[in-house]
């Protein structure tokens, strides 16, 4: 299981010291949920301030793009060369051109989906991405529980994808009694936020999910 600690749930205010503390040896991606106000309500950041965070980590950098013109949005993070853009399925009608875009830039292409989308709507982009992201809240609201079906959802995609080599990733209220089930349901990567920046540093939260998840800790 890799793990990709959302930087949004981190002290903002001292990110510099944040990042320092995060070792590459054991967080996988650190994720970057940026928020436009309009395709979910809230707001977060944007390219600039994701090339901040770049100039402080080797970590690679792990893009969820919740915005309403992934048009627009995406080539702008081209020049960081972030391991993952990731847009919605439900925010473009040119999903593939998308995909295509991001990868021609040796970038790996993800496509988010939300809790209400049938998986079956990712069935026509699969030959052109390389992970999907599985939201297991709604996004862009804070303190919502983890969605049960998350679960099945993932088997449903994870037998859609058959063959193909495509990453399923989770996103949402994931912590050391869930990652369990998720891993067992087809999940390889999770995004985890308020858990992995609470309680005894992020490295130590971070090895803990590892542990729960049945993989080991560290690469």
């Amino acid at each position: 299981m890799q793990i990709s600690p959302s930087i949004l749930a981190a002290d903002m205010t001292d990110l510099k010291a944040v990042l320092g503390q995060m070792d590459p040896a054991v967080v996988d991606f650190i994720h970057l949920d940026v928020m436009d106000g309009h395709f979910v309500p809230a707001i977060s950041f944007g390219e600039v301030y994701s090339g901040l965070i770049q100039k402080h980590t080797s970590i690679p950098l792990d893009v969820h793009l919740m915005v309403s013109r992934p048009d627009l949005q995406v080539p702008r993070y081209f020049d960081l060369k972030p391991a993952n853009i990731t847009f919605h399925i439900e925010a473009t009608d040119f999903p593939i051109r998308m995909a295509q875009l991001i990868r021609a830039q040796g970038i790996r292409a993800g496509v988010a989906i939300n809790p209400g989308t049938p998986i079956s709507a990712l069935e026509p982009v699969l030959h052109e991405i390389d992970l999907v992201l599985v939201m297991s809240v709604e996004p862009g609201f804070y303190g919502q529980a983890f969605i049960e079906t998350t679960y099945q959802r993932v088997q449903t995609l994870r037998d859609l994808i058959g063959e193909r080599n495509i990453v399923i990733e989770a996103d949402g209220g994931i912590n050391a009694g869930n990652i369990g089930g998720l891993a067992s349901s087809g999940v390889r990567m999770v995004v985890a936020g308020s858990y992995c920046f609470q309680g005894d540093g992020v490295n130590e939260r971070v090895q803990t999910l590892k542990s729960a998840a049945g993989a080991p800790a560290g690469h």
